[in-house]
């Protein structure tokens, strides 16, 4: 079922390395900033920008609410349209059905396009051991490919990568795929871009099967849609025989109603476009008029378990625009190879730990992988509060507790290394729920004030490495509640400023002979 790259260490670990890479963060900044702000014009553009949102949002919870229903209906609809549906419960399951149907055909080579499922359980590597050579076809997962590297970004995977570094992977590696690169290329975009399609369009005429995932599936036809910018897509998706499409069961929607609203919201989400240039919808097979065989795959891969979960079910709304990954002020400094996973930022750390229920290190340590700041909540055109299934997550990984796995009600066990922040909130759970310990806490913490240091010792030293120690004020907001909103003795008026407003605690009213500062 594991979502994460084999080998992978935490993410304080992976991070640790990669904000040290000046160059890795001076490409992140650039680009991470130049799309949102594009993304920010875009959606400015849109009065009912709020409206559209909520309404995805409620599409999203109506089809999950219903997603057997739905999916039953996609499953008719396609079949009636003469493509074959294959059910997939989990990676070594969907490996294997694509496996099978691309030797069915006798061909050794595939192209592929919008393959995000296909990366979260390993096809390339599954079709790499069976004899099958798998080309990928978007520019960026080329670069990703020909660099024997790993997508850094959901919607620019090679977003970690320069002109230059493209330009020298290029013209290294395109001869020993197909194709070579020109003599003398240059790093302008025109010229890769260029040499990227040169290269491509061999591999387009010369392929039999095409691979590809799906931005959304239309229950009530049996419709499927690939949204994309470069036309490799469309190239992917009708010059093949046979056309084998691999789709997570979340991204059904039931209606082409429905579909127009996240035909919105995407392209000014992720490419600051008003609409995609390209769009292509597909409906089974029909002879003379694209590929003669179909097969959709439906992956499930712990989205199942997923949906059973009441607060985390919302990050299957997911319609994986990348807005959150954008102004995710983490992501922008440790990049997306830090998250382990083809879902990285926000988003992934949410995602892949709920796919992976927790299962590994890195699993448990992505809640955390987040400064709870709330940017990508804001932005995310299905209002997916991702803060809030961070926390929700980081309560499982501390306390544990019952979970879904493969259909099955589990107690997963606490995360190793915990056993402080465990504690830690358990005491604060008992403090909280009784009011006299609370108070006495609060007053001994504002007369030990003068004694707290700037610097905090041990583990917490890693903390204030960066920033200061919080000031104690010199009385709890209790105190100073009761001290300038309780009726004075003896005349029953309110000790309160003459405008009616109580002074603020370490104000002018404060009792005299108090030198202290709030």
């Amino acid at each position: 079922m594991s979502v994460t790259y084999l080998g992978m260490p935490p993410f304080p670990q992976a991070a640790q390395d990669s904000t040290r890479d000046t160059r890795l963060r001076g490409n992140l900044r650039h680009a991470t900033h130049t799309i949102r702000d594009k993304r920010a014009g875009a959606v400015a553009e849109l009065p009912d920008w709020a409206a559209l949102r909520t309404a995805g949002a409620q599409i999203k919870d109506r089809t999950l609410r219903h997603l057997d229903t739905y999916l039953e209906q996609l499953e008719a609809a396609v079949t009636a349209a003469g493509g074959t549906v294959h059910w997939a419960v989990d990676a070594a399951e969907a490996n294997e059905i694509v496996t099978r149907l691309v030797r069915e055909t006798g061909e050794r080579e595939v192209v592929k396009v919008k393959s995000m499922a296909t990366q979260e359980i390993g096809l390339n590597e599954a079709l790499e051991d069976a004899g099958i050579a798998a080309y990928e076809t978007d520019l960026a997962e080329l670069i990703v490919q020909l660099g024997d590297d790993r997508p850094s970004h959901i919607l620019v995977p090679a977003i970690h990568r320069n002109r230059g570094e493209i330009r020298d992977i290029f013209a290294e590696k395109m001869g020993r795929w197909g194709r070579p690169a020109p003599d003398g290329l240059g790093d302008s975009p025109a010229q890769l871009a260029e040499a990227a399609r040169l290269h491509l369009r061999e591999k387009f005429l010369n392929a039999k099967v095409g691979i590809s995932g799906a931005n959304f599936m239309v229950a009530e036809s049996g419709t499927l849609v690939v949204v994309e910018s470069e036309g490799n897509g469309r190239m992917c998706l009708t010059l093949p025989e046979t056309l084998i499409s691999v789709v997570g069961i979340e991204k059904v929607v039931p209606t082409w109603q429905d579909l127009e609203v996240f035909l919105q919201l995407l392209p000014r989400s992720s490419t600051a476009e008003r609409m995609n240039p390209y769009t292509s919808t597909w409906t089974g097979s029909t002879d003379g008029d694209g590929p003669r065989g179909f097969h959709l795959v439906l992956l499930d891969n712990g989205r199942t378990d997923t949906l059973a979960d009441q607060v985390g079910r919302q990050t299957l709304r997911c319609i994986r625009c990348s807005a959150c990954l954008n102004v995710c002020p983490v992501y922008e400094r440790a990049g997306g190879h830090a998250y382990g996973s083809p879902y990285p930022g926000p988003i992934g750390a949410i995602l892949t730990p709920q796919l992976d229920s927790v299962e590994t290190g890195l699993d448990a340590s992505l809640p955390y992988a987040s400064s709870l700041c709330g940017a990508c909540y804001e932005v995310c055109p299905v209002a997916i509060d991702i803060p809030e299934v961070l926390v929700h997550l980081r309560e499982r990984v501390v306390q544990g507790g019952t979970v879904t796995v493969r259909g099955q009600r589990t107690t997963v066990r606490p995360a190793k290394g915990h056993a402080a922040e465990r504690a830690a909130m358990r005491t604060a759970s008992w403090t909280f729920a009784h009011p006299r310990a609370l108070r006495a806490g609060e007053r001994l913490a504002a007369r030990a004030r003068r004694l707290v240091p700037n610097r905090l010792p041990g583990p917490g030293s890693a903390w204030t490495d960066t920033r200061d120690t919080p000031r104690v004020p010199p009385e709890s907001f209790r105190d100073w509640w009761r001290r300038t909103r309780t009726p004075a003795r003896g005349d029953g008026r309110e000790n309160v400023r003459q405008e009616g407003r109580p002074e603020a605690p370490g104000g002018k009213d404060r009792q005299e002979g108090s030198d202290e500062q709030p």
